[in-house]
């Protein structure tokens, strides 16, 4: 097996999937490993409000944060405001949800592991109400 380098610009940003978002966010990718490894990671930038779904991973995920201001939360727990360079750990099957804050865009890089095929479980969107908690 070979090293493998990913270039800059060969890999396309994408729009966050109104199924998964609430408002403006971009995803780009990263990387993925190959097997055996099951690793893959993006950078999401959420403008000013914009938030992930509530959702899971069967291993976890692990957030940097690297420019912004932004709010993650698990589910019964409080919103906690994030900066750059704090690191978030979500454990595996935890319902969370993350994203800007109102007023100041964010952007994290965001790490998980596939089990089965699968590195997420898109829930339902994070009501204007739940969102406005903090």
């Amino acid at each position: 097996m070979k090293t493998k380098v990913t270039r800059v610009g060969t890999q396309s940003s994408i729009a966050g999937p109104a199924d998964w978002f609430t408002g403006e966010v971009r995803i780009d990718p990263l990387f993925k490993t190959d097997k055996p490894a099951r690793g893959q990671g993006a950078s999401v930038t959420f403008e000013p409000g914009a938030r992930t779904a509530w959702h899971t991973h069967p291993l976890g995920q692990t957030l940097i944060i690297t420019s912004g201001s932004g709010w993650v939360q698990e589910e019964g727990g409080p919103i906690e405001e994030v900066h750059p360079g704090d690191v978030i750990w979500f454990p595996p099957e935890v319902k969370h949800w993350h994203g800007a804050a109102p007023t100041t865009g964010m952007s994290h890089i965001a790490i998980q592991e596939e089990l089965n095929g699968e590195v997420v479980e898109w829930m339902e969107h994070v009501s204007d109400e739940q969102y406005q908690k903090r």
